[in-house]
């Protein structure tokens, strides 16, 4: 075997990532109909290790979204106005090297309602002009078509994705992208994270527990998730057919999980875990539900309704490529007692060998590499890393940002790539999450910020929006200079 000295491939996308919903703001501006993310108020009075309190939505909450009360108390209504400022967030992000943005389209500034007659034209022209501006500094479109920002209407009117009527939609919606975006996107993604409909249902897929049949709440989450899973599918064939040489993909949360001990209740335990979280991208991947899957549905009494073509639509068209989140690993334990402590909107047991951030979130570089390992060698498809960072309190000082803890994470999860590409992984490419601070998923805070540019607004969305480089973004740009030969 060789023993030169890893890189990363010539062609090797460094980039980062936004989501509409978190950055654009102007929710109600130029026809753009409100999403789930326009619903969710911020809790300030909730922990911020709470994320199942802080994304719990009722029908009053979302009554008062659609009433247009309490504008203020909805920070992804107004993001970081990404919407009026993108050329210069563009410039930035071209000043630092990148070479893809991942970044979303928000489905109610091209349908309102989901089910409108015809697409808002000053939408379409927004992301046409966006791409556009991104070709000019040669970075690459990396499309998300659902991430977090379904139609409100369509969540109160089917209870979101558990009606059939959504995959029509939605389908509809991403072929209208397909058309106009054609000479400018060829990298796709269909669901953000297309598991966490799991965690939280309504961010992922506008279901509400209120609207759901007394004890079919769970049974209509599997339900939505199988509309998701036909709805990917096609938007995977008509993308292909509409885009030569277009690129989709699925996206992960990689939730890696270690055995808290090696007794083999905690071994099992962790097992079904981790085929768990892998179900997901087995089906858009492989093509077909995995028969565990299949059996533990079944034990559970959850009954999915199929139409007779839905099986061979997700068998024939499968995804180009597997991306992912990572942020953290988890234990597991069949312990009752054993800590549990937070991570991306969810909870694991705590793995004393590791750090963790000031949300809970435990840092561990390896589990990246362990992670790249387990996806190729059960897919052999091309991998990309699409979310990974640390969220931080940042202090300014002097007009400076010193984030030597932002720099020392990439730096670290940075090593472990490049020590994954050279034991053979397939990889694409990598986008940070954020480029710039946002409006957090979880907690809907300013304040846990990501961003190698910090951007000058509170909890609260007080500041002035002015844009300031961090000590990252230095750090960032000469890493993507040299291809990842300099960490240092």
């Amino acid at each position: 075997m060789s023993t030169h000295n890893p890189v990363f491939p010539d062609n090797f996308l460094w980039g980062a990532a936004i989501a509409a919903n978190q950055s654009e703001g102007a929710w109600n501006v130029d026809g753009k109909g409100p999403s789930v993310a326009d619903a969710v108020q911020a809790k300030p009075k909730l922990s911020v290790k709470d994320y199942a309190g802080h994304m719990a939505i009722s029908d009053e909450n979302v009554a008062d979204a659609l009433n247009g009360l309490k504008d203020l108390e909805y920070p992804k209504r107004r993001g970081i106005d990404f919407y009026h400022r993108y050329k210069g967030d563009l410039a930035l992000f071209a000043e630092m090297g990148i070479k893809v943005l991942r970044v979303s389209i928000a489905w109610t500034r091209i349908f309102p309602t989901g089910e409108d007659k015809s697409p808002n034209e000053a939408g379409l022209k927004f992301y046409e002009d966006l791409f556009i501006e991104m070709r000019r500094y040669n970075i690459e479109p990396l499309v998300t078509l659902s991430h977090y920002e379904m139609p409100l209407v369509l969540s109160e009117k089917y209870n979101g994705w558990v009606h059939r009527n959504v995959v029509d939609a939605f389908v509809r919606f991403s072929n209208v992208c397909f058309e106009r975006y054609k000479d400018l996107v060829l990298y796709w993604l269909t669901f953000n994270e297309i598991d966490s409909i799991i965690r939280h249902p309504f961010t992922t897929a506008g279901i509400r527990e209120e609207k759901s049949t007394e004890g079919k709440s769970e049974e209509d989450i599997y339900q939505a998730l199988h509309h998701q899973f036909v709805a990917s599918a096609m938007v995977t064939r008509d993308c292909h057919k509409v885009i030569p040489g277009s690129k989709v993909g699925c996206m992960l949360t990689k939730l890696t999980t270690y055995p808290r001990t090696c007794h083999p209740d905690d071994v099992e335990a962790t097992l079904k875990k981790n085929l768990e979280n892998y179900f997901y991208s087995d089906v858009q991947v492989k093509g077909y539900y995995p028969p565990l899957i299949k059996r533990e549905l079944e034990l559970r009494g959850i009954n999915i309704e199929m139409q007779h073509i839905d099986l061979d639509i997700i068998r024939q068209h499968t995804v180009d490529f597997v991306s992912f989140s990572y942020y953290m690993s988890m234990t597991e334990s069949v312990q009752p007692d054993a800590e549990r402590t937070p991570g991306n909107t969810v909870l694991g047991v705590k793995n004393p060998y590791l750090p963790a951030s000031e949300w809970g979130w435990q840092v561990d570089p390896v589990g990246l590499k362990i992670s790249l390992l387990e996806l190729y060698d059960r897919y052999q498809k091309p991998l990309f890393i699409v979310e990974n960072g640390m969220g931080a309190k940042d202090v300014v000082v002097d007009g400076k940002i010193h984030d030597e803890y932002r720099i020392e994470y990439f730096r670290s999860h940075f090593e472990q790539m490049l020590a994954a590409v050279h034991e053979g992984v397939d990889l694409l490419g990598y986008t940070s999450w954020g480029t710039i601070d946002i409006i957090s998923a979880g907690t809907s805070q300013m304040s846990k910020r990501y961003g190698f540019i910090y951007v000058d607004q509170d909890d609260e969305g007080n500041g002035t929006l002015e844009r300031l480089r961090k000590d990252s973004f230095y750090w960032y740009k000469k890493v993507i200079a040299t291809n990842g030969a300099d960490l240092s």
